[in-house]
């Protein structure tokens, strides 16, 4: 069975994809596709990449996620779907590139820092 790799990351999820012949399943951790991404808005950001290189129907895509949320995890899939299809097929590169489908998100949470509430909210300054 041929099947082609990709990893994708996005803030603290990483996404394993196999891409494998098939026609059209996609299953996240052994769960359908439709009940681990609940909301429409973090479905079609996984599909965006099949979509663009209209290649949702000839794959079945196996995912295996851990770590973040769900639209960290939204985004790593696609990250991870778009460098297995470049795998799969090198001509597909450009466009999924102009798309910025290739690029990792470099978006992170920012640290708590000391004598401060967050990262940036502060305690209520009192003075007197």
């Amino acid at each position: 069975m041929v099947q082609f790799l990709g990893t994708g990351r996005r803030k603290t999820s990483v996404v394993r994809i196999f891409l494998r012949h098939g026609k059209g399943d996609i299953t996240v951790n052994g769960r359908a596709f439709e009940n681990y991404f609940t909301t429409e808005v973090t479905r079609g950001v996984v599909k965006q990449a099949l979509a663009a290189t209209e290649t949702a129907d000839k794959f079945d895509v196996l995912m295996l996620a851990h770590g973040g949320g769900c639209a960290g995890q939204a985004g790593a899939a696609r990250l991870g779907l778009a460098r297995a299809l470049v795998q799969f097929n090198a001509e597909l590169r450009p466009k999924l590139k102009k798309l910025g489908f290739l690029t990792r998100d470099p978006r992170k949470r920012e640290r708590k820092k000391y004598g401060q509430k967050g990262a940036r909210k502060r305690f209520q300054f009192s003075k007197r």
